[in-house]
């Protein structure tokens, strides 16, 4: 008998003397898709490094076992796997082979996140504050100040969402310049961009709009949703150039703006028609919205697949247990594929709708991906409607994609192939 347990103590002890690894895996059947990321960065935090296993189950993560690790995937309802040795070897072998298209990338530091972001409450919510706050990831507000004062290069990451950059306050004035929210939100932007020595606030934005170009310039990486990358395009592309009717700046707009707009300014778009109506809430022909008769229950869009090995970048921006990714609205829903410039990365797009979603290039040192719409999980996402609760979605596929931007700058720096 003494012999007996003596054997099984050993059995137990080999066993998991071998359990060398944790795999998360992002299939199907992973309960928290989300919340994994979440994990990923807090594992990198940890000082541990990470391997993104691309195309992989889904872009798995696999990292050295810890029981900590372990225990933190238990809370947050992460699936994972403890695998021997020589499990991970074999995975990796699986993955290096040339005839797969699959690769890893070593994720080694936790990027720093900002969110731009008003201090005065907004009458919607942002889908990525809500997606860094589900999965834990910490993340710092910046708005105007800070980034006029410079402190953009203390942060590896930047979103932008809800914000217009332009300065007509998002063209909300038509329907709302009676409503104590869009009057606060204007009497806020005056004083601050007085205060910073500007006349006006779309002159505050301009320059915030350059901060954040110099920023990706030297390296940093910019992710935008909703109005954010056309309103954000234009502001470059209209520098010195006055585009704004006098509801929104006291004075009127230039009537030769649209001749003398630079397009060579702009991260991805080129050739668009400015929308000078007051009381259209559209500001460009970027954005598809208007012309779009998509039926919602049929409403999708496709990412593309790309070499694992010969392409990572994109490759980790699509990671994905789906293909097909429901389509959403927003103040920006898509992008006009005639007026995005050749040299930018479609990753997504909808061709029954003939629409481009979700778009990524390089500028400097520095990349910048846009992706349309507002909400993944909130097909129309209204003024006052109450924020999505992601713990009924927590393996939406819409809300990787913007997790998967999180990740990005925290993968070692590959060479690329030629």
């Amino acid at each position: 008998m003494k012999r007996f347990f003596i054997i099984l103590v050993i059995i137990f002890i080999s066993k998991f003397a071998g359990a060398t690894y944790l795999l998360i895996q992002m299939d199907e059947t992973q309960k928290n898709h989300l919340k994994a990321y979440g994990i990923a960065y807090w594992t990198l935090k940890q000082d541990v490094e990470v391997s993104w296993l691309l195309n992989y189950r889904g872009g798995s993560f696999l990292f050295q076992y810890q029981k900590p690790l372990e225990s933190e995937c238990t809370i947050r309802g992460v699936s994972y796997s403890i695998i021997a040795d020589a499990q991970a070897t074999a995975i990796l072998q699986e993955i290096a082979s040339p005839e797969v298209n699959m690769d890893e990338v070593k994720l080694q530091k936790a990027p720093k996140v900002a969110v731009y972001s008003p201090k005065n409450k907004q009458p919607w919510d942002d889908a990525v504050t809500l997606a860094l706050t589900f999965a834990e990831i910490p993340y710092d507000v910046v708005y105007d100040e800070e980034i006029i004062e410079g402190k953009l290069p203390l942060y590896d990451w930047l979103h932008l969402h809800h914000e217009d950059f332009t300065g007509q306050y998002g063209k909300f004035w038509a329907a709302y310049q009676n409503v104590a929210w869009y009057q606060e939100s204007v009497k806020i932007n005056e004083e601050v961009a007085h205060k910073l020595g500007f006349s006006k606030v779309s002159q505050m934005k301009l320059s915030v709009s350059k901060k954040i170009r110099d920023f990706v310039m030297g390296g940093g990486f910019l992710f935008a949703m909703c109005s954010a990358p056309d309103s954000y395009d234009i502001s470059l592309a209209a520098e010195d150039i006055d585009i704004c009717s006098q509801m929104f700046d006291g004075d009127p707009i230039d009537s030769k703006a649209q001749s003398k707009l630079d397009f060579s300014r702009c991260f991805a778009f080129t050739n668009f028609m400015i929308n000078t109506n007051p009381y259209d809430y559209e500001v460009s022909s970027i954005d598809v919205t208007n012309n779009r008769k998509a039926d919602p229950k049929l409403d999708y869009f496709t990412l593309f697949d790309f070499s694992a090995k010969w392409d990572p970048v994109p490759t980790m921006l699509c990671q994905n247990h789906e293909k097909m990714i429901k389509g959403f609205m927003g103040q920006t829903t898509a992008f006009n594929k005639k007026q995005i410039k050749p040299n930018v990365l479609v990753l997504g797009e909808s061709k029954a709708n003939g629409e481009v979603k979700y778009i990524h290039g390089e500028y400097g040192k520095g990349t910048w991906t846009f992706y349309g719409g507002h909400d993944p999980e909130d097909y129309n996402h209204f003024v006052y409607d109450p924020p999505t609760d992601l713990s009924l979605h927590p393996s939406s596929p819409g809300y990787r994609l913007i997790l998967n931007n999180i990740l990005f700058p925290a993968a070692k720096k590959k060479k690329q192939k030629t």
